[in-house]
This record gives C-alpha cells, sequence and structure tokens, in this order.
C-alpha cells in the first residue's frame, strides 16, 4: 500500500537504471570529455523519462491510493525533473564513476507491479534514446516549490487519461497491451466507486 496513513510517509519503489553495452561489460553512460561526465545516450535516457513519465505514471502507481503518496513535501516525488542527489526530484542523478553512474526513478509506489513499473522505464528511456530526446537543466532547490516543472497526476482519473492517450505507451507495448492496461486502470477507478468509504461516513452524517 503506497500510503497507509495521510500524517506518515509513503512507501515507495525506486527504481534506478543506467546503460551498458550489449554484453553488460561497459558502462555506456559517461563521457569524461563532458563537464558533467554524461554520455550522450545517457543524457538521451533521462529525457526521456523525464518527458514521459506523466504517460506513463499508471504502471507506476496503479491504484486510487497510490496517488495519496504524492503529497508536498513528503520525500514522494510530485515534480518530474531531474537533479543531482536531490530527493526532491522525481529523478535523482547519482555516480560518480562510470560504473556507478545512474538515474533513480522515485515516482513508482509500493504497491506497484515490477514488471510494469520496468516496462514503463524501459520504454521512456528508450523513446529518449530513439529521438535524441533532452531532460533539461538539472533542478537545483526544492523541486517542491517549483511552478515551470511537470507533475505527477494527481489522481487516478488524471493518470488514466494521460494512458490513454499515450502514442509512446502503443507503439511500446502494442495495441492489445494498452487496451488492457487501460481497461484494468479504468476498473480500478469504478470498483473505487462501487464503495461507500470511512471518510464518506464522517463527513456526511451529521455529528454531535
Amino acid at each position: 500500500m503506497a500510503k497507509y496513513d495521510i500524517d506518515q510517509c509513503g512507501s515507495s519503489c525506486h527504481i534506478h537504471s543506467s546503460l551498458w553495452d550489449a554484453a553488460g561489460v561497459t558502462p555506456m553512460g559517461w563521457d569524461d570529455h563532458q563537464p558533467d561526465h554524461w554520455a550522450a545516450p545517457f543524457r538521451h535516457w533521462v529525457g526521456g523519462q523525464v518527458q514521459h513519465t506523466r504517460e506513463l505514471a499508471w504502471l507506476y502507481a496503479p491504484t486510487v491510493n497510490s496517488y495519496k503518496r504524492y503529497q508536498h513535501e513528503s520525500w514522494a516525488p510530485t515534480a518530474l525533473a531531474w537533479g543531482r542527489d536531490n530527493r526532491t526530484c522525481g529523478f535523482r542523478v547519482v555516480g560518480h564513476s562510470p560504473e556507478s553512474l545512474r538515474v533513480e526513478c522515485r515516482v513508482p509506489g509500493a504497491d506497484c507491479n515490477p514488471y510494469l513499473a520496468f516496462a514503463a522505464t524501459i520504454a521512456a528511456g528508450l523513446h529518449g534514446l530513439e529521438h535524441e530526446e533532452d531532460p533539461g537543466a538539472c533542478f537545483a532547490g526544492n523541486a517542491y516549490e517549483a511552478d515551470d516543472v511537470a507533475r505527477v497526476p494527481s489522481t487516478i482519473v488524471d493518470a488514466i487519461a494521460e494512458l490513454e492517450d499515450s502514442k509512446l505507451a502503443v507503439d511500446a507495448f502494442g495495441a492489445d497491451a494498452h487496451h488492457h492496461l487501460v481497461n484494468t486502470a479504468r476498473q480500478e477507478w469504478v470498483a473505487f466507486g462501487s464503495v461507500v468509504t470511512d471518510w464518506e461516513r464522517r463527513r456526511c452524517f451529521e455529528q454531535f
């Protein structure tokens, strides 16, 4: 469960990813000749994740409860920006060597299906590589306070709409799988709508 208590920090499932050659021997993300040591493939890999995680957010956050984790100043990210060792950002770049350079996606919650979460990370990263997408400038400071960055969807309804309109998801997973994912997401929302919660009882009954 991503958020069992609104007054407590949520439970997450951070995913670290890096780039290596086909043999898994040589790291491909590092470039000694660049000021930040980022090779172009790593920049594009991060760029794809920054640019496309919003439309794939349901694969990281599949339940109604998932979106209650994304609270201001809660250590769960709301900003789809990247920073160097910055835990207020959705993407935290760490590592000081060719072997250790990686990006941590902080968006997934503990309730995610890890296979779908990995699929979202790979699909977004590969799209970034194929289209040479840029992650933008490193965010410095408190990303919760930023007013010029994209945000994680605030509800499952928003996430469903993003996934439904995602051409990337169709291209990466196929039309049939995309249809199944969207339908599964919709069924979660339908199931939630079919019950009356304790919060509604407390709010709507007269209290004496």
